[in-house]
């Protein structure tokens, strides 16, 4: 038997026999409000388009492509305390460092600020802000600046210094460690 839940304003239903995705939305959010979003294909700067289902698999296209959520305490990257750099997982663009990750108890990965942020000036990040007004509830839809991949929101109520929430899907992103220093002797 299904049961339903209420995840940042946005309602569930969680059944016991599940696919991905695992959660299914009951009140679809709209994709986007600008038709350039609503496309299903990317043009990158090759002129070359994207299938993303074919690229992604269906979680990661569930959630970047169809705006989802993964279920809380779920993603890869939750726990995930290793020294380097979160990358879009659809066009490889750098998002976030581990520098700013944090843990804020809520079941996502959390980051204090993008990557590229400077005393929060925003326009060298590769990040987009945008309103989420789909539930009735105001809330900030955070997206990959290159290619528009649905990568979680943003909330007010961060940790100083920032005082910013990035609350972000493990399946939105690809991990790369930071390169061991090749001149350092080995001891």
């Amino acid at each position: 038997m299904a049961r339903s839940m209420r995840i940042f304003g946005l309602l569930y239903e969680v059944g016991a026999k599940r696919s991905v995705p695992a959660l299914t939305v009951l009140h679809p959010r709209p994709v986007s409000t600008t038709p350039g979003l609503r496309s299903l294909t990317r043009y990158d700067k090759t002129g070359h388009t994207t299938d993303w289902k074919k690229k992604l698999t269906p979680e990661q296209y569930f959630v970047t492509r169809e705006k989802g959520t993964e279920e809380p305490f779920s993603g890869i990257y939750l726990n995930h305390y290793e020294k380097g750099m979160y990358h879009c997982v659809c066009c490889d663009t750098p998002l976030f460092s581990s520098e700013a990750k944090y843990d804020s108890g809520a079941g996502w990965p959390s980051f204090r600020e993008a990557h590229g942020t400077w005393e929060q000036d925003e326009s060298h990040a590769n990040i987009l802000r945008r309103p989420d007004n789909s539930l009735g509830s105001t809330g900030t839809e955070v997206i990959c600046k290159q290619c528009d991949a649905h990568l979680g929101h943003v909330f007010d109520d961060g940790p100083e210094p920032t005082g910013q929430w990035f609350c972000i899907n493990s399946a939105s992103l690809h991990f790369r460690p930071r390169a061991k220093n090749p001149d350092a002797k080995n001891d």
